[in-house]
């Protein structure tokens, strides 16, 4: 007798379906059985409004945990940026697999670079974050751009730039790379100019905490997919959001990374930056320390930097704090 299909959970877009679909041949060579995807629609697909405006956090989220909870799925996949800081005590993160680039990247009309674009470009992209990076770097290196908000989809934000609306769109690489468009990119922005958002480029694999014989066993089955690099860069990013008392949709960048000497990796950098939509203002610092080797440590790395950056005046460039 063929063993039970597992059933994940998956946004119904064309990325998150491509996302998906990778865990789950990832989760099938581990657990030997058939993986399905089960598309689940949450509010955040459905809403045509700009997601500062529908409250960012946990948008696309809660339809794919409250599946979970009613055990309509097994297990979940989620952007892991898009998943709010706190945890309910009744699922874990059973895995943080390998991220992808997380950098952010340019699609221009007539494959333009950023800083190649004419002055008063139109540049679209849905995240306050990305506007004030944008409009800091414009205004201190002497371009003229325009920041426009759109929502929608990858195929919906190429097209505002195909169809001549806009000059270019910002988009995440990792999204790009996963539904196969990254040919389409123009420009990578470097994480110097752009801070990415905490978590872009990962996904959380995530599942019912151990109540049952069955969900323990599936939670250590799908934690063999799990990166302890990727956990602990990630653990800090969020841990900084958290701590910044800031959602999803807030103007926060975020990126840990490894620095090493040659093959040995020695320490974790974790650089954070907040600033106004109009690039107006940015607080933007970094903090280094030891490879963070358990969750705590990871969290105090994110809170250190948090604090530094209160100090300097973040949260006054947020708007409303997340409650």
């Amino acid at each position: 007798m063929t063993e039970k299909a597992l059933r994940l959970g998956t946004r119904r877009s064309k990325l998150a379906m491509a996302q998906s679909g990778l865990v789950a041949d990832a989760v099938s060579q581990v657990t030997g059985r058939p993986v399905e995807l089960v598309p689940v629609t949450t509010y955040g697909d459905i809403s045509r409004e700009h997601l500062a405006q529908i409250g960012g956090t946990g948008v696309f989220v809660a339809a794919l945990r409250e599946a979970l909870q009613r055990g309509e799925v097994d297990f979940a996949v989620h952007s892991l940026k898009d998943l709010p800081t706190t945890q309910p005590e009744d699922l874990v993160l059973a895995a943080v697999p390998e991220r992808e680039d997380p950098r952010d990247v340019l699609v221009a009309r007539d494959a333009l670079k950023f800083t190649g674009l004419p002055r008063g470009a139109r540049i679209g992209t849905g995240s306050p974050r990305r506007m004030a990076q944008l409009n800091a770097y414009a205004r201190a290196h002497g371009l003229d751009i325009e920041t426009v908000p759109i929502r929608g989809n990858v195929d919906t934000r190429i097209g505002f730039v195909k169809n001549g609306e806009l000059d270019a769109v910002v988009l995440a690489a990792a999204g790009l790379n996963r539904v196969g468009r990254s040919e389409e990119v123009t420009d990578f922005l470097s994480v110097d100019t752009i801070l990415p958002a905490p978590g872009q480029g990962a996904l959380a694999v995530e599942c019912r905490a151990g109540h049952t014989a069955q969900d323990a066993a599936l939670a250590a089955e799908l934690a063999e997919l799990d990166d302890p690099h990727t956990r602990a860069a990630v653990t800090a990013e969020r841990s900084l959001l958290a701590a910044l008392e800031a959602g999803c949709s807030a103007p926060v960048g975020a990126l840990a990374d490894l620095l090493g000497d040659g093959q040995i990796v020695k320490e974790m950098r974790l650089r954070g930056v907040v600033g106004r939509p109009d690039g107006s203002a940015l607080v933007q610092l970094s903090t280094t320390g030891p490879v963070p080797q358990t969750h705590e440590q990871a969290m105090a790395l994110g809170r250190e930097l948090a604090t530094e950056m209160l100090a300097q005046g973040a949260a006054g460039l947020m708007g409303e704090r997340a409650q």
